[in-house]
């Protein structure tokens, strides 16, 4: 298993740990790090090649 799906799958648990409201304290920091794992899966694909620099959903043109 890649590096980077086993971050995404970091995330997909952090997200199943969220529950409504979902504007909670302890639900808005699972959706943070949430976040954090899946930027953390677009790095890892681009440091392995499998992603051009620049095509990261969170890269600014600018």
């Amino acid at each position: 298993m890649k590096q980077s799906d086993i971050f995404r799958e970091n995330a997909e648990n952090c997200l199943r740990l969220t529950r409504p409201p979902a504007t909670t304290r302890p639900n808005i920091g699972y959706k943070r790090m949430a976040a954090a794992w899946l930027a953390l899966a677009e790095e890892q694909d681009w440091l392995d090649g499998e992603m051009p620099p620049g095509t990261a959903s969170g890269s600014s043109s600018g």
